[in-house]
């Protein structure tokens, strides 16, 4: 357990310094868009790519795992990065149109390929009992990553230039695909390219009706309050599209002269809230047992910060709402990324692949549609509707969770099995012939994928 420990540790840390150079890159690449196209509209249509790229491979990155290594997928998406980035940074200073839009459909890509990849390996790597842990850990590495990332953006181009800042972010992915490669932590439990266990046992047996009866019976399992987490997901990341474009008009008007200390100071005390998260959520027992009302209630509360950040409020009091709107983003993440983790290891690298295209559409439709919005309405009544459509989606969730916990409390034997993630066949014998699978997500059992 100690060499998984510290092995998993070192991949957390190699994981931030790449997300360091993506959240640089972010800024660097925003500017250097406009650099090449010249309009708006074209800074646009290139970010529009790159969202595009990382939703169509969400919906590939579930079927790609299932014939090759997650590691593989990790180090391979991780060199691909570190090429088209050597790319860009060789001719920053004279760039064809056709190379930023091949480059940005890789980043995006390769971006999520990785994500899935890495979320769904976590229970292989430290096991199922720690990884709530281990997600709090991956949190609070990226939080850290995603102010440094911002907050040196700035003074690299300014410095270096954007060949300089290309060739950093190039780098952060070499850093990580190189952890990887000279880890070699282990990130799969079965072995690729043959049917899930479950389908294995299963599938070989019975009648093609009966087969087509068990698959339908664990469609449903899936397709109940687990794919209303997954949908809520995506809601969130729609209203967090709002704030992030509608963040930096919040800071000129608020600190004209700087915007770019106020969105710095901003971010980092949300990256102190998300720390907190961890912390808390470390000291709880039955951690990874918590599952949809736990995040719905987490995205409500993120919600209802943000929207409070865009009142006008003094600065302590801003700073004690941004704290607190971290801490409820990553609450949410560590408990839904460790509800999805619970699933068996193949449907997980698909549930996360699902999860992706949500947020990755949420946010993409979500940043065309809030900004423009603000083109004719202020900050505050964008970032209400659009985080109060978030809080609507919670809401939803958990009165369908309250009414599914409430006809098993009326069951003969009275059994809740939430928020175990348990089999009960593993109680059973005739768990199995119920359609319940290893980790409650069937429909037999009461169980219900986030950044």
């Amino acid at each position: 357990m100690t060499g998984v420990e510290w092995r998993f540790r070192a991949v957390v840390v190699a994981h931030a310094v790449s997300a360091y150079g993506t959240y640089l890159n972010l800024i660097a690449l925003s500017l250097f868009s406009y650099e090449v196209t010249g309009t708006a509209l074209g800074v646009g249509i290139v970010m529009a790519v790159r969202l595009l790229s990382g939703v169509t491979a969400g919906l590939a990155a579930g079927a790609l795992t299932a014939r090759v290594t997650r590691r593989t997928v990790m180090v391979v998406t991780d060199l691909a990065q570190t090429l088209a980035m050597v790319v860009l940074a060789l001719q920053a200073s004279d760039t064809p149109l056709w190379v930023l839009l091949g480059a940005v459909v890789v980043l995006g890509a390769g971006n999520t390929f990785f994500n899935v990849a890495l979320r769904s390996a976590v229970p292989v790597m430290v096991g199922q009992d720690s990884r709530a842990r281990a997600n709090g850990v991956l949190v609070t590495a990226r939080s850290v990553a995603t102010v440094l990332g911002f907050a040196s953006a700035a003074p690299v181009i300014a410095l270096g230039g954007f060949g300089v800042a290309f060739a950093v972010n190039a780098a952060s992915f070499a850093v990580s695909a190189a952890a990887v490669l000279v880890l070699r932590p282990r990130t799969d439990d079965e072995p690729v390219g043959e049917p899930p266990q479950v389908l294995r046992e299963q599938g070989g047996t019975g009648s093609s009706g009966a087969r087509g009866k068990r698959l339908r019976l664990r469609v449903a399992g899936v397709a109940g309050a687990l794919l209303g987490m997954i949908a809520l997901r995506g809601l969130d990341a729609l209203a967090s599209a709002s704030h992030n474009v509608a963040l930096p008009l919040a800071a000129h008007a608020a600190e004209p002269s700087s915007p770019a200390v106020f969105m710095t100071r901003f971010w980092s005390a949300w990256a102190v809230g998300t720390l907190l998260a961890h912390q808390v959520l470390k000291r709880r027992s039955h951690g990874t047992s918590w599952g949809e009302r736990a995040f719905a209630v987490g995205t409500c509360a993120m919600s209802l910060c943000f929207v409070a950040a865009f009142t006008g409020l003094p600065a302590p009091a801003l700073m004690a709402a941004a704290v607190a709107a971290g801490f409820a983003d990553g609450w949410t993440e560590i408990v839904y990324t460790s509800r999805l983790q619970a699933a068996p290891d193949r449907q997980r690298s698909r549930l996360f692949g699902l999860s992706a295209t949500a947020e990755q559409s949420g946010f993409a439709l979500g940043t065309m549609a809030a900004a423009a919005a603000l083109e004719a309405l202020p900050a505050l009544a964008v970032v209400g509707v659009f985080h109060g459509a978030a809080m609507c989606g919670a809401l939803a969730l958990l009165l369908l969770t309250a009414g599914r916990r409430g006809r098993e409390n009326h069951s003969p034997t009275g059994e809740d099995h939430s928020f175990t993630g348990e089999n009960r066949s593993q109680h059973s014998p005739a768990g199995e012939e119920k359609g319940e699978d290893a980790h409650g997500t069937s429909a037999g059992a009461s169980q219900l994928p986030g950044s």
